[in-house]
């Protein structure tokens, strides 16, 4: 049955974010646009999760800075064969009589209603094209139709200090949603479990015809914002069936007690964090996996190298991601990650940072807990990420002392 299920779900992906809490590296490109782990974008997650979970029809909705995100999925995910009915396609907005932008996430998926008809799915999956986790989508499939649900919402154990930044379930006994408040200052905690909320995941299951109906009610009502977490679901919970899907990521047990891995890299903090913790000996999260590898854009560059400097010094690296065709040339990098055609020169030291594709390091430079963004040129002697009362004078500095240098202001692409 499931086969056919799955040819039979439709996936939308939300990607479409402005992502203002990463600026600057938002500026000039959508938040699933941001590279990610070295050579992949953050959006590269979700849509390996689509592949491995089977999942063959496929619309990426995007808006905000859409350039960059429009290239790349349609440079690295262009694979499927639409003969056969299988696709990633990006999708803009289209609005033949309003004219606007997409005001809300229910409001997205309201305007892509010709795509559903077309398309004669019967059920439709919305993912975020912003979060970094691993989950096979069939599981929720397969959930979804045991329950006989209307919509299915996927979960995650979120602290309930962090209650403000989701939407907040509570549920029965059987996972049958009895609330649903959008981003409350203090959400309802699990049962037995103090200091802990079940939060939204941003991921819903619905069946076709429920999905249409509500969209078309929630976009003739008068003071909706058209959003799924403040809108949509609360009134869909009032006359349907609608179920909470516990996430788990691939390959963890359901008696494991550690928290799944799922991340919403939404502010520079979070985006360093995560990154930052690939490099460590054991990271939480694996991307050697070779059981659900993530999928990107391959690029033919050479293999990263290390060479001896004109003064016979040697290059040192240690506990860092090298990306193809990084030159480490005589410097070191500690605790780094550095993208694609990464130059270091002689003498320059890198730690704790995340160096984007085509940054040149001269001769010298020191660059500590910083995020320097593609084709950058950090000149000879520069420091970075030691001053922070000078770094402020030119760069953004987060409270917690992360120095974000934009990207190079005279190259256009991404």
């Amino acid at each position: 049955m499931l086969p056919d299920a799955l040819q039979n779900t439709l996936t939308f992906i939300l990607a479409g974010g402005e992502g203002g809490r990463l600026k600057p590296l938002t500026e000039r490109r959508a938040k699933p646009a941001v590279p990610f782990g070295g050579p992949y974008r953050i959006i590269d997650f979700t849509l390996s999760n689509c592949i491995h979970s089977g999942l063959r029809r496929i619309y990426v909705l995007t808006q905000y800075q859409a350039l960059s995100l429009e290239e790349h999925v349609r440079y690295a995910w262009n694979f499927l064969p639409r003969r056969l009915f299988q696709f990633i396609s990006v999708r803009a907005p289209h609005h033949l009589v309003t004219g606007r932008w997409y005001s809300g996430t229910a409001d997205a998926i309201y305007h892509n209603i010709d795509s559903i008809r077309e398309e004669a799915p019967e059920r439709v999956l919305i993912l975020s094209g912003d979060h970094i986790y691993k989950m096979d989508y069939r599981r929720m499939l397969e959930e979804h139709m045991d329950h006989g649900a209307t919509a299915t919402i996927g979960a995650v154990k979120i602290p309930a200090s962090e209650s403000s930044r989701f939407g907040i379930f509570e549920t029965d006994a059987g996972g049958r949603v009895l609330s649903f408040e959008e981003k409350p200052a203090c959400g309802k905690e699990l049962p037995g479990e103090p200091g802990w909320c079940l939060g939204s995941m941003g991921i819903y299951l619905f069946e076709t015809e429920a999905l249409v109906r509500h969209l078309k009610a929630d976009a003739e009502r008068e003071g909706s914002t058209r959003d799924f977490g403040r809108d949509l679901i609360p009134r869909m919970i009032q006359d349907s069936d609608v179920y909470a899907h516990h996430f788990r990521s691939v390959g963890q047990a359901d008696d494991d007690p550690n928290m799944p891995y799922w991340r919403d890299v939404g502010t520079l903090d979070a985006y360093y964090e995560a990154n930052l913790d690939l490099c460590r000996v054991k990271p939480q999260f694996n991307l050697y996996d070779e059981s659900w590898p993530i999928y990107s854009l391959w690029h033919n560059h050479p293999p990263a190298k290390t060479v001896l400097d004109e003064g016979d010094r040697r290059a040192e690296v240690v506990e860092s991601l090298l990306c193809p065709g990084v030159i480490v040339s005589g410097g070191t990098v500690r605790r780094s990650i550095l993208g694609n055609r990464v130059l270091v020169d002689e003498d320059a030291v890198i730690e704790d940072s995340i160096i984007l594709d085509g940054v040149v390091v001269e001769r010298g430079a020191r660059i500590k807990k910083a995020i320097i963004d593609k084709w950058n040129v950090v000149p000879a002697g520069t420091t970075i990420g030691h001053d922070h009362d000078e770094d402020r004078k030119r760069y953004r500095v987060t409270d917690s002392g992360i120095v974000v240098v934009p990207r190079a202001k005279d190259v256009i692409r991404d």
